[in-house]
């Protein structure tokens, strides 16, 4: 099976694949995040070391699987966020998920490591589409979307209702086709890192 290159670049971002030995980092990103998390992630109601070595043998184990492709947003060699590539909306599709350090929020490095992703994510065999999928109420979320070029395709109660505390309980779903990529303007393309 073909998967994602382990390091990606975009602009001022490197993306990594997560490994355990990235523990430590993540970890402070965690903690140092959660008045930003606690909102829109339920699993950061309750942070914990295990719980985060836990999601990075995860990673490795999806990797391997073929079912998530997750990497560490890293900006000036810091770990500052996540992002992910999950098979999880059917064949043929690619849903994207990520999170960054609040400290980090405004100068672009979501769309840069995104745009790395859909670069990626475009690449493997039989992708024809890559979404994202948020709450209505997480406006920065939908604001990276829109940034992109994807598109809204529709609004949709969650099935299991708001899971945090900032969540409405509708998911908006945005969507970029392959063909859509690949029209886009010249010289946006992420490469893969050294």
């Amino acid at each position: 099976m073909e998967t994602p290159a382990d390091s990606l670049s975009s602009d001022q971002v490197v993306l990594h694949r997560w490994r355990t030995s990235h523990l430590d980092a993540l970890e402070r990103a965690i903690y140092e995040s959660l008045d930003h998390l606690v909102p829109w992630m339920p699993w950061a109601a309750d942070p914990g070391r295990q719980q985060t070595a836990d999601f990075l043998t995860g990673m490795r184990q999806k990797w391997e699987t073929g079912e998530a492709y997750g990497y560490a947003i890293t900006s000036e060699a810091e770990v500052v966020g996540t992002c992910v590539l999950m098979r999880r909306i059917g064949e043929g599709g690619l849903e994207i998920g990520y999170w960054l350090h609040p400290a980090r929020t405004g100068r672009g490095l979501v769309t840069m490591a995104c745009t790395a992703l859909l670069t990626q994510g475009f690449r493997l065999p039989g992708i024809d589409r890559i979404e994202i999928h948020h709450d209505a109420a997480n406006h920065a979320s939908g604001a990276v979307a829109r940034r992109l070029g994807f598109t809204e395709v529709e609004r949709v109660p969650a099935p299991e209702g708001p899971l945090a505390p900032g969540e409405s309980g509708i998911d908006v779903i945005w969507r970029m086709t392959a063909e859509q990529w690949r029209a886009r303007p010249a010289g946006t393309a992420a490469r893969q890192a050294p």
